[in-house]
């Protein structure tokens, strides 16, 4: 190899290295932005999702009222305290931000794994049934519908009579058939 080709596989492996480098730094700054939009959005949604629920704490409080001007103190107490539940959940989705409510559901995950177990479960089940449900849909936006498999047909053995030893059982009545003793009905 010479000094020359030396030189230029030099260069080549310095290009390469520089390509690369930029690759990898624009690649970084995708990953940024994209964590950064996602960031945004669940910012937004959950600032829009604790002001729903805390609209939902009002009016499960409206309703407390009305139970406690009927005389119904102790749905009326419950309501109160549900309202106060779901109020508090409203603020706190409100005013948290998505690395708050990250840490905050993963420290609840900590601290009780079952409840994430049965949480996915729940969530499972839930899934299954809304695709079972929407699978008519489906069937129906493509123009055919889902056909069941066909039932096995019953099929009578020939009447031979009796044979000695045997219990045989009596023939079913066919639609339209009188009914009397020779079939073995009565």
């Amino acid at each position: 190899m010479t000094q020359t080709d030396a030189g230029t596989a030099e260069q080549v492996k310095d290009k390469a290295t520089e390509v690369a480098g930029q690759a990898q730094e624009k690649a970084q700054q995708a990953a940024g932005q994209a964590r950064d939009q996602v960031r945004s959005q669940i910012d937004q949604r959950s600032t829009d999702a604790g002001q729903r629920v805390s609209e939902h704490g009002s009016d499960l409080r409206a309703v407390g009222e009305q139970l406690r001007e009927q005389g119904n103190d102790g749905p009326a107490k419950l309501a109160g305290q549900a309202a106060d539940r779901v109020e508090r959940a409203g603020s706190w989705l409100s005013e948290s931000d998505a690395d708050k409510i990250l840490h905050d559901v993963e420290d609840a995950a900590r601290r009780n794994p079952w409840a994430v177990v049965a949480g996915g479960i729940a969530l499972g089940f839930a899934a299954s049934r809304f695709l079972k449900a929407s699978s008519s849909d489906r069937y129906a936006a493509r123009g055919t519908t889902p056909t069941p498999a066909p039932a096995p047909e019953l099929q009578r053995p020939p009447h031979t009579g009796t044979t000695p030893g045997a219990t045989t059982l009596p023939r079913p009545i066919e639609p339209g058939e009188p009914r009397f003793a020779g079939n073995g009905a009565t």
